[in-house]
């Protein structure tokens, strides 16, 4: 399913070979298909989903651990935690693919970070985690884009991750996908920085929605953010990076630069 505009107007599609079927409205809202169709090659992607938050899970990669002490230098060492370590970023982050990243001034260091996302489908509160995927509306790809400098001087993440442009989403919803079996990868100018698998999460999907849904009310089109693998790396204006779900598709941002 994949958000886009026709006409200067934002309409859901499902993807069917090169074309779109639109829909009336967001599967969640109960849309059904118009009859319309719409080629792929003459729309412009838009983020699939309009949060009300994005709930993001750090340190949920053994592997991205062992290495927080390189990407944060001066910090100590992280311990795997015994909970999933939330945060979140603020809607106004979200940006499609295709849309840019905009690096900041006075930003020192800017790593991108591949995501697996759950997009939830209904209203969830206190879910039990055996029932976490009646929740779920579907897959998709995000790149949790973080200023490093900051993170490190702040010690809290609201303004190292929460610029604009710092959560772009996509290229659209992909259903009936296993989350705990998937590949992640991040690409910056076509080579490999990032690549790992769901498989190695240390606290799952199910576990995360139910854990995630005890703390605070999850609304559909939610975000959940399921952590980053070892690998990450910064980037410069010039750059090109691409986020890569198994099953879902690539998410493709440029970075370039923020006006001062």
């Amino acid at each position: 399913m994949a958000r886009y505009l026709v006409g200067g107007t934002p309409c859901y599609g499902r993807l069917e070979g090169d074309a779109f079927l639109r829909m009336e409205r967001a599967p969640w809202e109960g849309g059904g298909e118009t009859g319309a169709r719409d080629r792929r090659d003459a729309v412009r992607l838009l983020p699939p989903v309009l949060p009300t938050k994005i709930v993001c899970v750090g340190l949920n990669y053994t592997e991205h651990i062992a290495e927080s002490a390189t990407v944060l230098p001066g910090r100590a060492p992280q311990s795997r935690p015994d909970e999933p370590l939330l945060f979140l970023k603020p809607p106004s982050a979200v940006i499609g693919s295709g849309e840019a990243i905009r690096y900041p001034p006075g930003v020192g260091r800017l790593d991108p970070e591949a995501e697996m996302a759950v997009v939830i489908g209904r209203r969830a509160m206190a879910v039990a985690a055996a029932d976490a995927h009646r929740y779920i509306a579907g897959l998709t790809c995000m790149n949790d884009v973080s200023a490093r400098d900051y993170q490190r001087r702040d010690g809290q993440w609201t303004r190292a991750k929460g610029f604009d442009t710092f959560a772009p989403l996509g290229p659209w919803l992909a259903v009936g996908l296993d989350p705990a079996t998937l590949s992640v990868e991040c690409r910056v100018n076509g080579q490999v920085r990032q690549s790992g698998r769901t498989s190695d999460l240390l606290f799952p999907v199910p576990f995360l929605v139910s854990f995630i849904s005890r703390v605070m009310t999850l609304e559909p089109g939610d975000v959940i953010a399921t952590g980053t693998p070892a690998g990450v790396a910064p980037v410069v204006p010039g750059d090109r990076v691409e986020v890569e779900v198994e099953g879902v598709g690539v998410l493709e941002n440029p970075v370039v630069s923020a006006a001062p």
